[in-house]
């Protein structure tokens, strides 16, 4: 019986941070899709704009926008993009320790058929999500 109470205290505990990590992850993945909804539109600045702070720290508006004209515009309209995965985490290399989520997304451009664009929001100083990172493979 004693066994039985622990393992329940036990797994009581480890339930809110699974909810806590589910939770994250749900936002960061809206947070994603609405940013990238930005970028399908070529509204490359306001995706600059509303992106992390250790984002905009890294690059200026005009380098983002210049970056994403040379490498996004080439693969055309997005024909479709679902969500392949979310990983809630506290570490990632190259930033500092915070609350992290990356999000995969396999996507069909109209001239490139299979990428995978991964999409990183992090929990921002003011407490709201938004994007840290974006590469396209």
């Amino acid at each position: 019986m004693r066994y039985a109470i622990i393992s329940l205290l036990c797994l009581a505990a480890l339930v809110p941070t699974s909810f806590a990590q589910a939770q994250k992850e749900k936002a960061a993945e809206q947070v994603s899709e609405q940013w990238l909804a930005l970028i399908d539109a070529g509204d490359y600045a306001k995706s600059w704009q509303e992106a992390a702070i250790v984002f905009r720290s890294s690059v200026s508006e005009q380098q983002w926008t210049q970056m994403l004209k040379s490498v996004r515009s080439p693969l055309g309209r997005v024909v479709s993009r679902k969500l392949a995965s979310a990983h809630y985490t506290t570490q990632l290399p190259g930033v500092p320790d915070g609350d992290y989520v990356v999000v995969q997304f396999n996507t069909s451009f109209e001239h490139k058929k299979s990428a995978v664009e991964t999409v990183t929001p992090m929990l921002d100083k003011d407490g709201k999500w938004r994007v840290s990172g974006y590469y396209i493979k």
